[in-house]
């Protein structure tokens, strides 16, 4: 496959700018289609990885409750789209 392959070592914030820059050359319109089929196809991929990362994340981010006898606990973060 001639497209850039997703590194989980690269981290989040660069695939998702790798993203963006897919988004941004799509947009432009000026790719024949078979470049902008690979693109696109990159994008998808890319869009997965962000997305499944940001899941995985989200699961692990812990917010302090407080309880009513005053001591603080922590707790797994409930996303408000559920």
């Amino acid at each position: 496959m001639a497209t850039k392959k997703i590194k989980d070592d690269l981290g989040f914030e660069k695939n998702l700018e790798r993203l963006e820059t897919i988004v941004d050359t799509l947009e432009n319109g000026e790719l024949t289609l078979d470049d902008s089929l690979k693109l696109f196809k990159e994008g998808v991929e890319l869009s997965k990885y962000c997305s499944s990362k940001l899941e995985t994340v989200q699961q692990e981010v812990k917010k302090v409750v407080l309880k009513n006898n005053g001591e603080f606990t922590l707790e797994t973060f409930a996303g408000e789209e559920e």
